[in-house]
C-alpha cells in the first residue's frame, strides 16, 4: 500500500513514544518496524518482514558495522584482560587529578582519535570510565563528552571515514568533479556549524559555565552524593565485561594500549580510511604479541577475543533493529514526504536552515545519518540549483543535520556504541545529552539563518 499523508510518520512516532515510556530502545524499534510492515503489506506481513530483514542482514553497510563493532569488542577485551587499559588509566592519574581534568582528558583524546567515530567512542569510553568513576563522574556525563568528540570531530576533520564516504557521494551526484569530492567536502567544513558548536561546548559544560540541565543534573547529583557513577538499570553492562579484568599476576603495559590505538589510526588511514582493514591488522598482531610475550596463554587470548565479540551483541541487536526501521521508512517514503511538505517554504535565503532543521529531524527520528544523506543529496542539490542557494553552505547544513542525528538519536549507531563503551543504556545517554544537543542545534540554525541572508 502507498501512503502520501501524515500516516507515514506513524511507525517513527510509535518508536519515539514507546522509547520514552519504556526507556528502552530495542523493543520500540522492533514494534515500529512491525507496524510499518503492516502498513506496507497488510496481506503479507510475515513475507514482507522476512524480506526486509534479509535485505538488512545482507546489506554491505550492516555487515561492515557488525564486523567492525564485533572486532572492536575483541580488541577492547584483549586490552582489558592484558591489563593494558588499566595501565593507561593509571598513567593518566598523573594528569587527570579530578573530575574536570579527567573529562577534559577524554575530550582531548576524542579530538586526537579523529580517524573514525567508532574507534573514538569504543576506545575512549572503555578506557576512561574507571578513571572518571574514581572522581564521581556519572557515566552519562562521560558518554556525553565521548559522543561529542566522535561524529562531530570526525566530520570536521577531513582525514576520516566521513570525508571519504561523503566525498564519493558528492562526486556521484555531480556536485563535485571526479576526484574532487573530498576537496568539495573540505570547502563545506567551515559551514558545518552543528559539529563545531557541539565540540566547542564540551569544555564549557565541563567547566560549569553552561549549567547542568534536566536528567544530566540528576545523574551528576547521584554520582557525587551517592557515589553511584553507574546509572540504575545499566549494571549489566559492567557485569558483561567483569570477567575480562586483568588476571592475577598480569602486569599491564602502557605500550600495549598506545600501540594498538596508534595501529588502528595508522592502518585505517593507510588503507584509504578503511577501518575494517585497520582492525584486522591490529587484532592480528595483538594476538601474536600477547602470546609471544606470554602476557596471555594462547587459549585464553582467543577465548577473550571471542568474549569481546559477544559483548557487542546487545548494541548490535539495537543497530540491526534501527536499520530495519530505516528500511521500512524508506519504503514508506518518509524522507521524501518530509521534504515535499517543507518545499513550499523554501527560498535561497532560508534553504540552509530549512535543510538543516528538516533533515536533522529526519535523521533523529530514523537513527540514520549516512543513509539519510544518500537519499536526500540529489533532492538537496536540485533545490539549491533551482533557487540559487550557495552550494557549500547547503552541503554544510546537510552534513550538520546528519551529525545531529548521529549525536542525538537514542538508537543511532554512535549513541548505542558510546553507551555500551561508557557503561550506560542508550536511552540514559541520549536523554541526558539531548538538552545540550538541542542547544547546539539551535545555535547552528541561527547561524544558517544569518549566513543565508548574508552570503
Amino acid at each position: 500500500m502507498e501512503y502520501n499523508g501524515p500516516l507515514i510518520l506513524l511507525p517513527t512516532a510509535i518508536v519515539l513514544i514507546l522509547a520514552l515510556w519504556s526507556r528502552r530502545a530495542l523493543e520500540p524499534l522492533i514494534f515500529g518496524a512491525v507496524v510499518g510492515t503492516v502498513m506496507i503489506a497488510p496481506g503479507n506481513i510475515l513475507g514482507s518482514l522476512a524480506e526486509d530483514s534479509l535485505a538488512v542482514m545482507t546489506n554491505g553497510t550492516v555487515a561492515w558495522v557488525i564486523l567492525v563493532c564485533g572486532l572492536m569488542g575483541s580488541v577492547i577485551a584483549l586490552l582489558l584482560r592484558s591489563g593494558a587499559s588499566q595501565a593507561f588509566a593509571t598513567s593518566l592519574t598523573r594528569f587527570a587529578t579530578g573530575r574536570r581534568s579527567s573529562l577534559l582528558a577524554s575530550w582531548v583524546m576524542g579530538i586526537i582519535l579523529f580517524v573514525d567515530d567508532y574507534l573514538n567512542s569504543l576506545a575512549i569510553g572503555t578506557s576512561m570510565r574507571k578513571l572518571t568513576d574514581r572522581y564521581k563522574v556519572s557515566r552519562e556525563m562521560l558518554a556525553y563528552v565521548v559522543d561529542s568528540t566522535a561524529a562531530p570531530v570526525s566530520v570536521i576533520i577531513p582525514i576520516s571515514t566521513w570525508a571519504v564516504f561523503f566525498g564519493a557521494l558528492l562526486e556521484e551526484n555531480g556536485v563535485a568533479d571526479a576526484g574532487q569530492g573530498v576537496w568539495t567536502y573540505v570547502q563545506s567544513v567551515p559551514y558545518m556549524f552543528y559539529p563545531w558548536i557541539a565540540v566547542a561546548m564540551v569544555p564549557i559544560v565541563i567547566s560549569g559555565k553552561i549549567p547542568l540541565m534536566g536528567a544530566m543534573k540528576k545523574a551528576e547529583r547521584r554520582a557525587r552524593e551517592e557515589d553511584k557513577s553507574v546509572p540504575p538499570g545499566a549494571e549489566h553492562i559492567d557485569e558483561e565485561i567483569a570477567h575480562l579484568e586483568p588476571r592475577t599476576g598480569v602486569r599491564g603495559n602502557l605500550w600495549m594500549f598506545i600501540l594498538p590505538m596508534a595501529s588502528l589510526a595508522f592502518f585505517t588511514w593507510y588503507f584509504d580510511l578503511d577501518f575494517l582493514k585497520g582492525l584486522y591488522i591490529t587484532l592480528a598482531w595483538m594476538v601474536v604479541a600477547l602470546i609471544a610475550l606470554r602476557i596471555l596463554k594462547p587459549g585464553e587470548t582467543f577465548d577473550n577475543a571471542l568474549e569481546g565479540f559477544k559483548s557487542m551483541i546487545d548494541p548490535l541487536a539495537i543497530l540491526v533493529a534501527a536499520f530495519l526501521l530505516n528500511e521500512v521508512n524508506t519504503t514508506l517514503g518518509l524522507t521524501e514526504y518530509v521534504i515535499t511538505t517543507a518545499e513550499p517554504l523554501i527560498s535561497a535565503e532560508l534553504l540552509p536552515v530549512i535543510i538543516f532543521t528538516v533533515m536533522a529531524s529526519v535523521s533523529f527520528a530514523t537513527g540514520s545519518n549516512w543513509g539519510v544523506f544518500v537519499i536526500i543529496l540529489p533532492i538537496v542539490t536540485s533545490l539549491a540549483n533551482a533557487v540559487g542557494a550557495d552550494m557549500t553552505l547547503v552541503i554544510g547544513a546537510t552534513l550538520s543535520a546528519s551529525t545531529f542525528g548521529s549525536h542525538a538519536c537514542f538508537y543511532s549507531d554512535a549513541t548505542v556504541l558510546t553507551a555500551q563503551a561508557t557503561g550506560c543504556t542508550p536511552f540514559q545517554h541520549a536523554w541526558t545529552q539531548l538538552p545540550y544537543a538541542l542547544l547546539a542545534a539551535a545555535l547552528a540554525a541561527t547561524a544558517y539563518i544569518v549566513l543565508g541572508y548574508t552570503i
